[in-house]
């Protein structure tokens, strides 16, 4: 299943309000986000409960933006593998998506 097709299933089938899921989810794992700066100046960024979300940055401003993407391509690749993704905030991931009626799209 192409990882486009797997973020437009989660768009489509979970939304709070005006708020996606994924967006959120993402939101509050990067809320969680610990970095600490190196000793040649340089910053380091990780997610503690998404193993293996680790990015590095010659600015802070530059190190989050490496992990938020970091995280994405983590959470799609772990998605399109079936591969179990933390729950964050009481958001599950890892469910089965429901399917809606064609009327409801």
């Amino acid at each position: 299943m192409p990882v486009n097709y797997v973020c437009c299933l989660l768009v489509r089938r979970y939304s709070i309000g005006t708020q996606f899921v994924l967006s959120e989810y993402i939101n509050l794992s990067m809320a969680q986000a610990v970095y600490d700066k190196l000793e040649d100046g340089t910053f380091t960024g990780r997610i503690p409960s998404c193993p293996g979300v680790l990015a590095f940055g010659t600015t802070l401003r530059r190190c989050e933006d490496e992990l938020r993407s970091t995280l994405e391509v983590w959470i799609l690749l772990g998605l399109k593998l079936g591969h179990t993704l933390p729950v964050i905030a009481n958001i599950n991931l890892n469910r089965e998506p429901r399917h809606d009626s064609m009327g409801a799209v």
